[in-house]
């Protein structure tokens, strides 16, 4: 007898692996079985045979499938920022936003960490890659104490442009980067990971690059960038450097598999071809990349090519919203208007990228699909709702109907961090009033 902690039974499971045929696998009645942190069955009754679980969750017509990877997004800082210079270019959106962080202070930044992780939850997000720019990391790693995510915090660095004023401050962390590893990288029950955010190549010079390269190559850590994020940093870099973005990190030898690149709108052919020669991650943001002009990813030259493209949200200042239905949906159909193709992105290509390839775009190969032995970080669907209704294909009203608050179950290391809709461990309506009064006092002393 399979002996287990919790049991998640009668729901359809969408496993995110693949058949014999190329279709996803799907278990139309099945059950999961966890124990620890991880799954160690799952199947159809008949095929599991007799089995004990400690706790067992109902999930009786309803779609049980991986948790969503967001693989670049910013917490803290752009829940603060989430609405306060809409309409904006980005470079002027940029601007704009570095008065309010020059004003943050940690509590403030806590509470905002506990927002967004408490948004990403409710919203079945169990794991998520975080690009810190030029704030501090402490205040998420606590938040991370009370709101358990599975979470990579990418420490931001820059040393020219608007950031320059954080060139002392990085040069410093670098030198002082095995502290940090020690301290952070693999804690918290191993759901914490750290690695390197260089800003972007408009904000870091050679030198910085190449420090990075150096630290992470040093710890074994994955580096995350914005890269090729629209026209004017194409621009740039080609005047300092006489390449395009892509090919002046070739030179610099920073593409490589441990790289996550976000944006990715202005890639040339001969950028891609790079690409996935050096299986270069990338994360794509299409609602953020749309909102600011940024233009629009080159999305099938580069799954043609093979490179690996996981989907997500950006901060909430650009997206506004950390929801990952959202973004299947809205992906989809920039894409096939763009392309006037509606068979390009599939359903199963939706999920598929806001899952297990948005788990493999942040260097995380034991999530993003139901497997034996894979980390127990999923979540439970409920599509028996009017705007779901009549459901003739769970993966359609997944990408094409759905919402953030259909989640029912979201389970992050074998625990339950959302069951039945509510979120565990925390006060959520005292702590967003809270928020709400510190984040209306540094409006005000910051002048925005």
């Amino acid at each position: 007898m399979i002996e287990a902690d919790l049991a998640i039974t009668g729901g359809e499971l969408l496993c995110m692996t693949e058949q014999s045929t190329g279709e996803m696998e799907t278990v139309p009645t099945g059950t999961v079985l966890i124990s620890g942190n991880r799954i160690i069955a799952l199947g159809t009754e008949s095929q599991l045979g007799p089995y004990s679980a400690i706790k067992t969750i109902d999930a009786t017509d309803q779609v049980v499938m991986p948790g969503f990877s967001n693989c670049h997004t910013h917490i803290g800082s752009n829940v603060l920022l989430r609405g306060l210079n809409e309409d904006a270019k980005l470079f002027e959106w940029l601007q704009s936003m570095w008065r309010l962080k020059q004003n943050f202070d940690h509590e403030t930044l806590r509470l905002a960490s506990l927002a967004g992780l408490a948004e990403m939850a409710l919203a079945g997000i169990t794991s998520f890659n975080e690009h810190f720019d030029a704030y501090s990391v402490t205040p998420e790693i606590n938040a991370l104490k009370t709101i358990p995510l599975r979470a990579t915090l990418g420490y931001g660095f820059a040393d020219i442009g608007l950031y320059g004023d954080l060139a002392d401050w990085s040069y410093q962390a670098l030198d002082d980067f095995g502290d940090i590893v020690s301290n952070h990288h693999n804690t918290l029950d191993g759901r914490l990971r750290v690695a390197l955010s260089p800003h972007a190549t408009y904000s870091c010079t050679e030198k910085l690059w190449r420090r990075c390269a150096e630290v992470a190559t040093e710890h074994g850590l994955s580096i995350h960038t914005h890269l090729s994020e629209g026209q004017q940093e194409h621009q740039f870099v080609a005047d300092n450097h006489g390449m395009t973005p892509t090919g002046w990190l070739h030179s610099l030898g920073l593409l490589t598999p441990g790289l996550t690149a976000a944006h990715c709108t202005t890639l040339t052919d001969d950028d891609i071809a790079l690409m996935a020669e050096h299986e270069v991650k990338v994360a794509h943001c299409p609602i953020s990349n749309a909102k600011l002009c940024s233009g629009i990813m080159p999305i099938r030259k580069l799954m043609a090519a093979g490179v690996t493209v996981g989907l997500a949200t950006d901060g909430p200042a650009s997206h506004n919203t950390l929801d990952m239905f959202q973004e299947m949906k809205f992906g989809a159909i920039t894409h096939k208007n763009h392309h006037l193709d509606p068979e390009l992105l599939t359903v199963s290509d939706m999920l598929e990228m806001g899952t297990r390839e948005a788990a493999r775009a942040m260097h995380l190969n034991e999530a993003g699909t139901l497997a034996t032995g894979q980390l127990a970080d999923l979540i439970v669907v409920d599509l028996n709702n009017a705007h779901c209704a009549p459901r003739y294909d769970s993966q359609a009203a997944l990408v094409y109907s759905s919402r953030a608050d259909d989640v029912v179950h979201t389970i992050v290391d074998g625990k339950l961090v959302v069951e039945n809709g509510v979120l565990q461990g925390l006060d959520l309506a005292n702590m967003l009033a809270e928020l709400r009064d510190r984040a209306a006092s540094l409006r005000q002393r910051s002048g925005a």
